[in-house]
């Protein structure tokens, strides 16, 4: 049973721990968790009975995976705090945009089995999706354990390093865009004489039935749009008017821009 250590316990980190515990997938007594915040830590013990930390440095000394969970801001000081602690024969998980393997290597100034995800949000309501990029070092057996506690709170996928940018534009960042899809909906549902709890129950559940067809048919999300719009009808006519002021262009150039942040972060 491998031990897992997260330092920091904020909603990601509360995420998969949710997840593990939930689905059984390993004992809470071998979930350890620090924070700054001692009631973040009463939280995660009393909702999870997991094992709970102010020390950094224990977490990195006494677990076999050890999850950085910690804000982006924060990395390079986690790092120099825990950098003697850490053994060659730990797996390092980062969950944070913007920070490679190489740049782990020279922050901890050796190489170790370093593995990069990126998660995102509805995580927290067990449907995220994690990109996983392994180091050189980690072994199959070893990416085989992170695939394992990804897929506790969602779906997870092995991608090139290379195309973490594409991956935080798409589905890291992708709610935000999709949450504002939703809001928009419902506005103009408003606008119609909907009430406004009711519009939003609708456009949710429009959301959620859509992305599930792409999910379970395996269409092309052209295909089912295609099938949606009856000649003539009223679907088609929406369409036309989203093309005519550019939604499909301006959803393109929201994630270039959001994947050239992510590289200077």
């Amino acid at each position: 049973m491998k031990k897992i250590g997260f330092i920091g316990c904020g909603n990601m980190a509360k995420a998969m721990i949710g997840g593990l515990v939930g689905k059984k997938l390993i004992p809470p007594g071998v979930i350890l968790a620090s924070n700054r915040s001692q009631g973040a830590l009463d939280y995660a013990r009393k909702t999870w009975g997991i094992c709970v930390t102010r020390d950094n440095r224990q977490v990195a000394r006494e677990s076999e995976i050890v999850v950085l969970a910690v804000k982006p801001q924060f990395y390079s000081q986690v790092i120099g705090e825990i950098r003697e602690d850490v053994t060659d024969e730990q797996v390092i998980m980062s969950i944070a945009p913007g920070k490679t393997l190489q740049w782990f290597k020279e922050q901890f100034g050796r190489s170790l089995k370093f593995i990069r995800c990126n998660p995102n949000t509805p995580a927290l309501v067990g449907e995220g999706i994690t990109s996983v990029s392994p180091g050189e070092l980690v072994t199959e057996e070893e990416l085989g354990w992170v695939m394992e506690i990804l897929e506790s709170f969602g779906r997870a996928s092995v991608v090139p390093e290379s195309l973490s940018e594409a991956v935080i534009a798409v589905s890291g960042s992708a709610p935000a865009y999709v949450f504002m899809f939703m809001e928009a909906m419902a506005d103009g549902a408003v606008s119609l004489g909907m009430p406004r709890k009711q519009a939003y129950e609708f456009a949710a559940q429009a959301v959620l039935g859509a992305a599930k067809m792409v999910q379970e048919t395996g269409l092309h999300p052209g295909e089912l749009k295609d099938m949606v719009c009856s000649p003539g009808g009223t679907t088609i006519q929406a369409v036309r008017l989203l093309e005519e002021r550019g939604f499909r262009s301006s959803v393109i150039e929201a994630m270039t821009a959001c994947a050239d942040q992510a590289r200077v972060m």
